[in-house]
Formats: C-alpha cells, sequence, structure tokens
C-alpha cells in the first residue's frame, strides 16, 4: 500500500478540497488559542493539510516533538511555535512531493518565528529505526490521520512506545471504523487513500494499543464522519467512521481498568491556554481549584508526566475500593454531530 499511498497525496491530491471526505477538520473549529499561531503558517503548507483533528496538546514548552506522517508541515510549523526556541520538532512522511513543499518553507518560517527549530526526514513510520532515532528521545509524538494509511499498524507503535521518554506520550488523530471492514474495501485504493479502507475498527485500535505498552489509552475527543461522494458511499455500506483523537501514555503500572482507590486531584490553573479547566480527555474535565476524583491511572497521568507541577496530589494505593461504576466497553464515540450527553467515567 505504500506506493498507492504515495501516488495518491503525491500525485492526485493538490489541495485540501480534492478528498471525496470530511475528514480534514474545519479550522473555524479550533480553539481561539491555535487561531493565530495557524495564521503564522505559509499558505501553500495550509492548502495542502490533509488531518483530520487536532495535535496540538497543552504544555510542550521546550519538548522535543516528533510528527509521524507529517505531509507539507502544517501541523509542525505550529508546534514549532508552541515548543519554542528550547523544543524541537521532527517531522517524518515517506512522500517526496509533500516533503518538497515542507522543506521549502524552513527559511520563511524560522524567520518569522525568530529561532529555527523544525527538520524535516523521509522516511516509513512504521521503520524509524532506519533514520537512527535513538529509544528515549521524544517528550511528545503527534499524528494527524496518518496511522490508518498504514499497512503495518503494530510497528507503528512498537515504534512510539520505544521513543518516547518514560511519562510522555502519543497524541494523534485519525479515522475509525464502527466495525471491521470487509478485506475488499481495505484494498480499495480510494478508499485507503480517503483514510477510510485503512481505518481500524475501534476497539481492535484499544485492544492494539494495550498490547504495545498503552495500558489505557484516552480518548480526548471526536465527530462522525460524513461520506459525501456517493459511490465511496454505496461500496460503505452501513459502516460508520469516525474522526477521534487518543491520548497514549507511556507509563509503568497502569491498570487495564479504572479502579478506584480514593484519590483526587485540584488542578492549580498553571498551565498556559487553560486558566479555568484542564482537559485531559472526554471525561476529565478538571476545573481549576476544585477537588477532582480519579482512578489510579488519570493520578499517574497526571503526577508522572510533564503536568505534575500544576496539580496537587491527594491520596495513595494503599487503598483499594473496586472499579469506577459506569465504565464500559460501548463504542465510545458520540453518533450524532450535536453535542450528546457523554457515558459517565471516573
Amino acid at each position: 500500500m505504500h506506493e498507492s499511498v504515495q501516488h495518491y497525496y503525491g500525485k492526485l491530491l493538490q489541495k485540501t478540497s480534492d478528498l471525496k471526505t470530511s475528514a480534514c477538520c474545519d479550522p473555524t473549529s479550533l480553539p481561539a488559542w491555535l487561531k493565530p499561531l495557524l495564521a503564522r503558517v505559509s499558505p501553500e503548507v495550509l492548502a495542502r493539510y490533509y488531518g483530520c483533528g487536532l495535535v496540538a496538546p497543552l504544555l510542550l514548552d521546550g519538548c522535543r516533538v516528533l510528527d509521524l506522517g507529517c505531509g507539507t508541515g502544517r501541523d509542525c510549523y505550529v508546534l514549532a511555535q508552541l515548543v519554542g526556541a528550547q523544543g524541537q520538532v521532527l517531522g517524518v512522511d515517506m512522500t517526496a512531493e509533500q516533503l518538497a513543499v515542507a522543506k521549502a518553507h524552513l527559511d520563511e518560517h524560522a524567520e518569522r518565528f525568530g529561532y529555527a527549530n523544525v527538520a524535516f526526514r523521509q522516511g516509513y513510520i512504521e521503520d524509524l529505526a532506519a533514520l537512527g532515532l535513538a529509544d528515549a528521545s521524544f517528550d511528545v509524538i503527534v499524528s494527524n490521520c496518518v496511522i490508518n494509511l498504514s499497512p503495518d499498524k503494530d510497528s507503528v507503535l512498537r515504534e512510539a512506545y520505544r521513543l518516547l521518554k518514560p511519562g510522555g506520550e502519543l497524541y494523534f488523530s485519525d479515522v475509525y471504523a464502527d466495525r471491521r471492514l470487509d478485506p475488499a474495501l481495505r484494498e480499495d485504493e480510494v478508499l485507503y487513500g480517503e483514510c477510510l479502507g485503512g481505518a481500524l475498527y475501534w476497539n481492535d485500535f484499544e485492544h492494539l494499543a494495550r498490547r504495545h505498552g498503552f495500558a489505557d489509552p484516552r480518548l480526548v475527543e471526536d465527530r462522525p464522519l460524513s461520506i459525501d461522494d456517493p459511490q465511496l458511499a454505496d461500496k460503505l455500506g452501513e459502516a460508520r467512521f469516525f474522526s477521534a483523537t487518543y491520548r497514549l501514555f507511556k507509563l509503568d503500572g497502569l491498570e487495564p481498568a479504572c479502579e478506584d482507590y480514593g484519590q483526587a486531584v485540584i488542578y492549580r490553573g498553571s498551565i498556559p491556554g487553560a486558566a479555568s479547566a484542564f482537559v485531559l480527555d472526554k471525561h476529565h474535565h478538571i476545573e481549576t481549584g476544585r477537588v477532582f476524583p480519579v482512578c489510579g491511572n488519570t493520578w499517574r497521568m497526571l503526577k508522572d508526566s510533564r503536568f505534575a507541577e500544576h496539580f496537587v496530589f491527594i491520596g495513595d494505593f494503599s487503598r483499594h475500593f473496586g472499579i469506577f461504576q459506569g465504565c464500559g466497553k460501548a463504542l465510545p464515540f458520540d453518533q450524532r454531530s450535536a453535542p450528546g450527553t457523554p457515558a459517565s467515567c471516573c
């Protein structure tokens, strides 16, 4: 599939509007704090953006960030502003035409930002060892609608886990299906290029993540996708697709379920861009100054990561109270475009 994807993204697609689905996110839906950063990115880079979500987590100042499948570099140039002069951003992509656009604007963005902290390398996200990237050398790894295009998702997640520092995270947006797709759909060149044929069944993805060390995948946000092309819609039948952002932490000791140890946290309100509340994931909107009960895994995600100094931690692991009620195994995505009531969780 590598050759097919390279042809689709290097030759057939010339601009965002050439896509046949609603996978690419609407810039008007981005958070207000991100829009000024996006406005400083070259128009040519923006015009050839094919991502499906937002891959700019908070608190990146000074971090070393890896972008898997960086394309023309839109997200890299946004992240460059977030990591600052002391941070670094490396973008990896296999498509020469995409990288040519990204590299052509390196000097322009360095002059605009006042520092040069971005680099691009050509390579496969399944084989990052071939690029000589060292173990535990990145604080955060991001990816925007690319992992579904990989024919070897096992290797992508295994490599991501290898490259992350302890307490680091893989924060990425991608496309998922509500069921396993028929082989004929998975091999269709157009469906694959549109990020549908390679989309994993969401539950298979979560099991895959756990198998490679990411014990508790956290869904940050999601939205249903519309299939605008009638021929593609007819091929796909009743299968439904979702654009979703997950964060996967590299932490020892995470449990496979949300276990209750009577713990809680208090957010200090000190993370830039999140003065009133910090959103860890879809079920953890933590208001500043409020005692917020959490499970053991959430406690560790905050205490053993770059977020630790921004929280007060209450409790320990000396006593277990069972599992948080409502933490089930149903489809986690909202099935309507309008906001619904989320399932209860810890």
